[in-house]
Formats: C-alpha cells, sequence, structure tokens
C-alpha cells in the first residue's frame, strides 16, 4: 500500500485534553474518518458534530483504525487504560504523544510489540492553538520505515523531526525543550516578583522582558561548539564574576523578602563551577557541574 493511499486511512484518538481536541480538529478539517475515545464523553460532543464517530471503549477505537494516535496525561495512565485491550493490538500503530519519560517510552515500545503492535513516541512542541500551524512541529522516535508510511497524515498535526530510531528520543528532546521552557518562565516570575516588591507592575515589566530575550539569543550563540569542544571564552563574563553576581541576586530577593529558593541553588551551581576549575571559564562552563548526577 503506497503513502498516498495510507494518508486517508482512519484515525483513532485515544485522550481529549486540549491537545487531543485540537489535533482531533486538525483531522477532520482534511477529512480523515476520525474515531474517538475519550473517559468524559461530552469532551466529543463538538468533533462529532463535525462528523467525528465516538467509541464505547478504548477496544472499539482501536479496531476501527489501523493508526491510534494516544494524547494522555502520561504513559501510566495509557498502560492502566489499554491493558484490558490488547487483544486489539495486532497490526495496529500506536503513536504516543503523551508526556513521560524516555525510559517509560521505551518501556510502552516492548510492551506494544509484545502484542504485535508498532509503536511511535511523539512530543508535540507547540501548544493546542498553534496544532496543523506552520509554527507547529513534533519530535519523533522509532521505526523509520513506519514513520514514513504514515507521514502524510501525522504531518498535518504538525511538521516532523524524526530523532532516530531509539524509543525514548523524542520524549529525550521534548523534556530537554520543556526544561528549558520551564526553567525560564521560573526565571522570570522571579524577576517580575522582585520588582514587585518596589510596587513595579507586572505589565511595566514586561517589556524589559521580552527585550532581554534579544540578548539572550546573543548569548546562546557558539553555546554548541563551546560545549562540544569544552572550551569556554571567559573574556566578557568568567565564573569569577558571575557566582558572586548570582550571589547578590540570592541576596536581592533575600533582602526584598521573596523566595529565594531557585536563585540560592543558581548561585550554588556557578560557585560549583568555580571550585572545579573553571574560574576563569565562560558561563557555558556551569554544564562541566550540570551533567553529572546529583549527590
Amino acid at each position: 500500500m503506497d503513502t498516498q493511499t495510507l494518508s486517508m486511512e482512519p484515525i483513532s484518538i485515544i485522550g481529549l485534553g486540549p491537545m487531543g481536541q485540537a489535533m482531533a480538529e486538525a483531522f477532520l478539517q482534511k477529512g480523515y474518518n476520525v474515531t474517538l475515545w475519550n473517559r468524559t464523553a461530552s469532551k466529543a460532543t463538538k468533533l462529532k458534530e463535525k462528523g467525528a464517530s465516538f467509541a464505547q471503549d478504548p477496544g472499539e477505537a482501536l479496531a476501527a483504525s489501523k493508526l491510534v494516535i494516544i494524547s494522555l496525561t502520561d504513559y501510566d495512565i495509557m498502560f492502566n487504560l489499554l491493558e484490558k485491550y490488547t487483544a486489539f493490538f495486532k497490526g495496529r500503530i500506536l503513536v504516543n504523544l503523551s508526556s513521560d519519560t524516555p525510559e517509560k517510552a521505551r518501556e510502552a515500545a516492548k510492551w506494544a510489540a509484545s502484542h504485535g503492535a508498532s509503536f511511535l513516541t511523539g512530543g508535540v512542541m507547540v501548544p493546542p492553538p498553534m496544532i496543523a500551524t506552520a509554527e507547529s512541529y513534533v519530535f519523533y522516535s522509532g521505526n523509520l520505515d513506519i514513520l514514513e508510511q504514515y507521514k502524510t497524515t501525522l504531518e498535518v498535526i504538525g511538521r516532523i523531526d524524526y530523532k532516530g530510531e531509539d524509543p525514548g528520543l523524542a520524549l529525550l528532546f521534548y523534556q530537554a525543550m520543556l526544561d528549558i521552557m520551564f526553567t525560564t518562565v521560573t526565571g522570570v516570575m522571579h524577576a517580575t516578583a522582585l520588582v514587585g516588591t518596589a510596587n513595579v507592575s507586572a505589565q511595566s515589566f514586561e517589556p524589559y522582558v521580552l527585550d532581554f530575550f534579544n540578548f539572550m539569543r546573543i548569548l546562546m550563540q557558539g553555546m554548541g561548539a563551546e560545549v562540544d569542544q569544552k572550551k569556554y571564552n571567559g573574556e566578557l563574563n568568567n565564573m569569577n564574576m558571575m557566582a558572586p553576581g548570582m550571589r547578590h541576586v540570592a541576596h536581592a530577593s533575600r533582602d526584598a523578602g521573596v523566595n529565594i529558593t531557585v536563585p540560592n541553588l543558581i548561585a550554588k551551581i556557578y560557585e560549583e563551577t568555580v571550585a572545579k576549575g573553571h574560574g576563569k571559564d565562560g558561563i557555558n562552563s556551569i554544564i562541566e557541574v550540570l551533567k553529572e548526577s546529583s549527590k
């Protein structure tokens, strides 16, 4: 069967949170025959009005389509939910776009294979409103031949970024990107709380935050080469300067009466970097501490 024929095969989606609903909407708009299942059936009401079918249980959703997209909170929910329905797995392509760890993805791939199903791991890198837009992309890992067969269908969700055969790689990249997002938002909110102690409104501070991201792009340029070569240019930002500077942030936070957990943690990492002999190296040398397992 060629890719063009496969591209319009029916699709089942298990899980109708905001992401599952957005994906279902995108497939329906493209004319796909979509079968849905969700524990709370009311979440499918609007999608049924647009032509989707609703399965009475996960087994019916598995039976309805060879390609089954799973969008749940985590992998344990998938295991618990589908364990009773593994008899329907044979010949199915399970595409799990839920969040979890790379190890969970590897475990799931073996579990699916033991019941006759193929398994693709995915990590969607945009929020639900951006599904099926030009900016949408998804990390995938697993069997490349299977991914290529269903490329046209999966591209409805967003651009495909294939990371390799190892089922865990997609979630490794996914969690790495969320690491950037979560720590960045935490830093921004902490800074907002800090200036807020001087009655500076968040709205008035926001333009400074957005402008600072332009500087961050400059700061991060060349990061990859420095880390790969383990040569950290400290001409403008050596750690002998950065470590005290970060401790000043922690002290200012303490004096202002805001939470000091984050600045204290970062200051500790910077000081450990200096202690490891990187005082004259640039700020990217903190990776020499970060890549070590926490004690």
